[in-house]
């Protein structure tokens, strides 16, 4: 990282000399990326079990080295960032803990925050030094071509520290998140979990959901020909990694099937509507929901106060 100066203008150490990154995809691709656009002054390693993958990372400037040894891949790094999909993340811990300095700092990416805090209890050694986090960015493609720098800039990133973690880890991760473009919030890990169930992980859900059904319908082939605007906006999702969003479904179950639940009520009250003709009725659903979206979009566009 950059090094700053002090009032005196003694220069203090960078934030982190060396970080390595499991899962060089979109999300831990562009981290490196922005860091890189940033001026971090600090090296990247790559690591995975995919080595083709890793020396593309290589190749387009993302990392300046790779290995397919943990031990070796982590070795030095005074920050680890692990941006596989939430289900590999146990397993990756289990194979960190051996492995990590007593003083490394942990952190990860994953959209899920409670299953991931549980894994790093049950296998990291020094539960002082990992740093939950979430960031709020990401397309609908995967894969180490799909990282960009500007990914970050202007998002929010979400911690969800555990009581037992230092400030100091905290502080580091910050800093190389705010480095990356990006906005730093504290929310409790239980609360992220539901919040991002009902604004994110169902909207996913529901656009996997309508490709498929009509995937199963008959006149499929004519159905997506003619399928406008509309259906390609509320489905775009739809292309993201089938593999990341099957792990956050299945690790975040309780808070997901939670939110499910209150949309099945709302379409059974809808259906209800539709069977009765009952067009008033219809039309105050649809005018609840156009008024909450409109006046979120409007506060959205307005300039925030700063403290």
């Amino acid at each position: 990282m950059n090094d700053q100066a002090t009032p005196s203008g003694e220069m203090l150490a960078p934030v982190a000399e060396q970080i390595t990154i499991i899962g060089v995809g979109l999300i831990g691709g562009s981290f490196a990326l922005a860091l890189r656009e940033a001026g971090a002054d600090c090296r990247f390693v790559g690591y995975g079990r995919n080595e083709a993958t890793l020396v593309r990372a290589c190749e387009l400037g993302i990392t300046d080295r790779y290995s397919t040894s943990i031990e070796e891949a982590v070795s030095g790094s005074d920050v680890v960032m692990v941006a596989t999909p939430v289900g590999a993340i146990d397993a990756v811990f289990n194979d960190l803990a051996d492995v990590i300095g007593p003083d490394t700092v942990v952190t990860d990416a994953g959209s899920v925050k409670q299953s991931v805090i549980t894994a790093a209890r049950n296998r990291l050694p020094i539960i002082e030094n990992f740093v939950p986090a979430h960031p709020i960015a990401g397309t609908e493609h995967s894969g180490v071509e799909a990282g960009f720098a500007s990914l970050y800039h202007g998002k929010k990133l979400i911690l969800t520290p555990l009581k037992e973690t230092s400030q100091q880890a905290i502080n580091k991760v910050s800093a190389l998140w705010s480095m990356a473009g990006a906005s730093i919030e504290i929310m409790d890990p239980q609360r992220h979990d539901q919040v991002f169930a009902a604004t994110s992980h169902l909207p996913h859900i529901l656009a996997f959901t309508l490709v498929e059904t009509l995937y199963r319908m008959e006149q499929k082939d004519s159905l997506l020909r003619y399928a406008a605007g509309g259906f390609s906006d509320f489905t775009r999702i739809a292309s993201s990694d089938p593999v990341m969003w099957r792990d956050i479904c299945l690790h975040n179950s309780d808070s997901l099937l939670a939110v499910i639940d209150g949309l099945q009520d709302g379409l059974d009250t809808l259906i209800d509507a539709i069977k009765q003709q009952d067009g008033k009725k219809i039309e105050q659903l649809f005018k609840i929901a156009k008024d909450t979206r409109d006046f979120k979009i409007l506060n959205d566009a307005q300039p925030k106060e700063t403290e």
